[in-house]
């Protein structure tokens, strides 16, 4: 981390990459992030209907309820969970072979920082663009539950009421401020498991999965303890 986060030797490089790595991590996971939380939300609305809802309990509480679980674990938590799986397997294999097959050495002979060179971009470009994940998966998880209004599980005006019932911005805020966290943990657990990969190939398989149960392990910690600082 301190060769990463070092000031880059090339500003006008370091952007270059920057821009590619967002595209590369971030953009290019809209589309497992929008098809998993569209179908969450779906999923959550209709145990919550089926399962837990009664006659004791008001209508609007099924889409109380869903609101609350996408905004305060699923769209940060879970699905960078997911993310680790996608990018930080992508970020070990990577960087693995390029070790392996001592690219990254021939950049340090040359006087390259190999590892603000490489991890720097990774590591903000990941961290830039979590947020916009975050909202899109928000946004798409309504959607999904809105969805099972038209299979007749709950009313339209119940669904409606109850994502509007005591709606707490904060709870967004604090999604997002978990997600850049968490965001964090991948690219720098699984640049370091792929930075430092000795041997051959198969090293290399099992640095990706190494990173990822790494990856994985770390953000349930690190989720115990910013729901607590946070809530």
């Amino acid at each position: 981390m301190g060769k990463t986060f070092q000031r880059p030797e090339r500003m006008r490089m370091f952007f270059k990459q920057y821009i590619k790595e967002m595209e590369s991590l971030g953009v290019s996971s809209i589309g497992i992030v929008l098809l998993i939380s569209f179908f969450i939300g779906a999923v959550i609305c209709i145990q919550m209907k089926m399962n837990v809802a009664s006659p004791w309990m008001p209508s609007f509480v099924t889409g109380y309820t869903t609101r609350e679980i996408m905004l305060l674990e699923f769209s940060s938590s879970i699905m960078c969970l997911i993310l680790a799986g996608k990018v930080g397997s992508s970020i070990a294999s990577e960087l693995g072979a390029m070790r392996v097959t001592q690219q990254i050495d021939a950049l340090d002979i040359m006087g390259v920082n190999s590892a603000s060179y490489l991890i720097l971009p990774k590591i903000m470009g990941l961290v830039t663009i979590i947020p916009a994940l975050v909202i899109f998966s928000y946004a798409t998880g309504m959607i999904g539950a809105w969805a099972t209004t038209l299979m007749g599980v709950i009313t339209h005006d119940d669904l409606i009421v109850g994502f509007l019932h005591d709606f707490n911005q904060w709870f967004v805020w604090m999604g997002i401020i978990k997600s850049i966290f968490f965001a964090f943990i991948i690219t720098s657990v699984s640049s370091f498991y792929g930075y430092t990969v000795k041997g051959g190939s198969i090293n290399v398989g099992k640095a990706s999965t190494n990173a990822v149960v790494s990856s994985s392990m770390l953000i349930l910690f690190a989720d115990i303890f910013l729901t607590k600082l946070l809530s």
